[in-house]
């Protein structure tokens, strides 16, 4: 006699029994399982039949999720992402002794019977009366399919799952009404089909083309008899009889199947008895999930990928919309990755950072004209283990970036001058740049002006005693001169700074938009990410035109529908004659000044060099008419200061913008641009000013032993560096903003 549950519940059988009685008495079910092809349900016992037909009868079949493929530009295979590994097939394509092993399993009389098997429910019932348990099951494959759609649409959440996989009457009565109603719309070959495609088969592979692949490493369509059977039996259980894990088990089961397909005259018994002879040959495919199997160092810019989909209104009103769609899966994504670029960008960081290096580098290309990104990887790789990370150093917070950017130094400075030029101050503008100076007393901004309040004085410095003017713009950008840089800031104001970069997208790593002090808006001693840096300089390339970045290029589901995707938006941020002038000037850095380790042979090319204050980030933000990209190097904590440090097996006494980022640049923008046009700039004429006799100062020796101008000398006068400090993960100590827009600092945080 079998007994309750521990619960005190019914066990299954006594649920069986009393849900057969109840139907019996209202004519119901049985109505319903003996006529299900006519649509006569035959329902007479009043008070039930309204309870039944009360349950909603259009079962909402949820599209299957699938597999997501991210390619890059020429469709290449950047990786596959999943949250159920599935590969939708049609019935064709399933072999033929797929289809006989799962039926012969799990309802050999799967073509005989409507939505519910009765005889095989009564079977089933005697039996487990005899057994005293419930070693067998009734449900057809009806059944399971209509209960695999609920578990389905419940996704990841454990609480619909949860309802979707309960044991009560009610939803066996659901499931049961449902069953009819797909029997009746869909037919058995297309049931079959769904189920296959639906089902669970162990080892994070759903439907049998995911698990033809993961445990055999071939289609669907090849599987044999023997590799059939192994699969249907793994239905049941797919732990307990995973083959990879418990091949005694495995083998167990799937010589049942084979037996029960000779027992219903699948196959004879002879052809089941020389397959049960055969061991289990498995060539598994590890699961390949996720962009930490990305190709080509790409794994970041996969997961910015994902941040895009996840996070720009095309793809979903809402934030959970969008996670919908992507979770279902099933898309084909291509995107604007090069893979001759993303490859040149992993080659030049494993030549010159080490991912055990105690800083880090990351590099971002993106295409001037366009918005695209070409290229995007960095010396930590994209993972979990030692030396590895998931934060993408390239970009901002919201995408999967650090807290805050990282501070840029003197690469901040073309945006100034620009500024300054765009409201008509010459290229041959002259300030007297003395070696040292305290700030202005005042400086004015977009609202209350700035005051130099500090007690002291703050105050900046060049990096060199003989590095003192009167400098012209030209000699003073390609020797990054700090002094005459706050001079040219103290002669416009930070009003028209602030709205240059507004125009070029440029915002700090937070999201959030430059303060207006003098030391963020000359000396760049707020963090920003290398996509910013790379996109605002490309502007400068686009003879003025800013175009925000995108990743993707089309979007298509499984059906081969197109989605829309996010496109660039692209604006004049200055005129192309200023656009061209500071393209003059940075050829100069990149000629004679602090970035000549950075220059490219035989193309158009310029930059710009930043060192932070005690050495704490190194940058190069250069670009060719028709390629931008900025390299940063240093501790993602901000916590390492950059002198007597081996950085790629080379030992380092100091480093400066133009001696490491400078040739990370070079050889990544190199490769990219390898057999690609090399167009020129518009050049503008810019006088040279008389000599100084002065050629200290430098952001690392050049060839020829001289030292050109610096800007180590970025010193920011105000505490704590006027921004919160940079922590992977962690919380800063301090805060922007204060009296007349100010800089207060952080303090380092753990």
């Amino acid at each position: 006699m079998p007994k309750k549950r521990s619960g005190g519940g019914l066990t299954t059988t006594q649920q069986a029994a009393k849900f057969l009685g109840v139907a019996a008495l209202s004519g119901v079910v049985l109505a319903g399982i003996a006529l299900p092809a006519t649509g006569a349900l035959g329902l007479a016992a009043k008070g039930t039949v309204e309870g039944f037909d009360e349950i909603p009868a259009n079962l909402q079949t949820p599209p299957l999720s699938q597999r997501t493929e991210i390619l890059d530009s020429k469709g290449g295979l950047i990786a596959s992402v999943y949250s159920r590994d599935r590969t939708v097939v049609e019935l064709k394509d399933i072999s033929p002794y797929m289809q006989k092993a799962i039926v012969a399993i799990e309802d050999a009389r799967f073509y005989e019977h409507g939505a519910i098997d009765l005889k095989g429910i009564l079977r089933a019932l005697n039996r487990n009366v005899q057994d005293g348990g419930t070693t067998q099951g009734a449900s057809t494959l009806t059944q399971q399919y209509v209960k695999n759609v609920f578990v389905e649409e419940a996704g990841d959440d454990p609480d619909k799952v949860a309802q979707a996989t309960q044991q009560t009457m009610g939803r066996k009565i659901q499931e049961l009404k449902y069953a009819i109603q797909v029997e009746e719309k869909l037919g058995k070959k297309r049931i079959l089909t769904n189920y296959l495609n639906i089902t669970f088969f162990g080892q994070q592979a759903y439907g049998v083309e995911a698990a033809a692949q993961r445990y055999f490493s071939k289609s669907a369509k090849d599987l044999t008899l023997e590799e059939s059977a192994l699969l249907a039996g793994l239905v049941q259980s797919p732990s307990h009889y995973d083959p990879v894990y418990n091949p005694a088990e495995a083998t167990k089961r799937r010589n049942t199947v084979l037996q029960r397909m000779a027992d219903v005259g699948d196959i004879s018994q002879a052809e089941a008895d020389k397959a049960k002879a055969n061991p289990i040959k498995l060539k598994v495919k590890k699961p390949q999930n996720g962009c930490i199997t990305a190709v080509s160092g790409a794994g970041f810019f996969c997961d910015y990928v994902r941040h895009v989909f996840l996070s720009d209104p095309v793809f979903g009103k809402t934030k959970e919309d969008r996670a919908k769609v992507w979770n279902r899966g099933g898309l084909t994504v291509r995107t604007t990755l090069d893979p001759q670029s993303q490859q040149s960008v992993q080659n030049s960081i494993k030549d010159h950072v080490y991912k055990s290096d105690k800083v880090a580098t990351a590099v971002t290309l993106v295409e001037p004209g366009t918005g695209k990104i070409m290229g995007m990887g960095q010396s930590k790789p994209y993972g979990f283990g030692p030396n590895e990370t998931q934060y993408n150093y390239s970009v901002n917070k919201s995408m999967g970036g650090s807290n805050y950017g990282f501070p840029t130094g003197s690469t901040f400075k073309p945006f100034l001058a620009a500024a300054a030029i765009e409201g008509g101050k010459p290229a041959t503008q002259t300030y007297p740049s003395p070696y040292e100076m305290d700030y202005p007393d005042t400086v004015q901004s977009c609202g209350k002006p700035w005051v130099n309040d500090g007690v002291p004085k703050y105050h900046l410095e060049n990096e060199s005693e003989t590095e003192k003017g009167p400098y012209a713009l030209k000699e003073a950008m390609e020797k990054s001169v700090n002094t005459y840089f706050v001079q040219m800031l103290q002669d416009i104001g930070m009003c028209p700074v602030s709205k240059m970069t507004d125009k070029l997208g440029v915002v700090q790593g937070d999201g959030t938009k430059l303060p207006q002090n003098p030391s963020t808006l000359t000396l760049g001693s707020n963090g920003l990410s290398p996509l910013t840096m790379a996109s605002a300089y490309a502007a400068f390339a686009n003879r003025g035109t800013y175009c925000t970045p995108i990743a993707i290029e089309s979007v298509k589901t499984a059906d081969g529908t197109s989605l829309p995707v996010p496109k660039t938006s692209c604006s004049q941020a200055m005129s192309p004659t200023t656009a061209d002038t500071i393209n003059t000037l940075l050829r100069g850095v990149v000629d004679s000044g602090t970035g000549q380790e950075a220059g490219l042979q035989n193309r158009d090319n310029a930059g710009k060099t930043g060192t932070t204050d005690a050495r704490k980030n190194a940058w190069f933000v250069g670009y060719t008419p028709n390629m931008s990209g900025a390299v940063w190097v240093g501790s993602p904590s901000q916590s390492v200061e950059m002198e007597n440090i081996t950085i790629g097996g080379v030992y380092q006494d100091k480093v400066y913008g133009g001696q490491v980022p400078g040739p990370i640049w070079r050889d990544a923008m190199t490769g990219a641009l390898d057999g690609v046009p090399a167009p020129s700039f518009n050049a503008v004429n810019i006088p040279d000013a008389p000599e100084h006799g002065n050629d200290e100062g430098g952001d690392g020796p050049d060839p020829g032993g001289k030292r050109p101008g610096n800007e180590p000398g970025d010193k920011n006068p105000f505490p704590g560096g006027g921004i919160p400090q940079h922590v992977i993960g962690g919380h800063s100590g301090g805060h922007n903003g204060g009296h007349g827009g100010r800089a207060h600092g952080g303090t380092q945080g753990p």
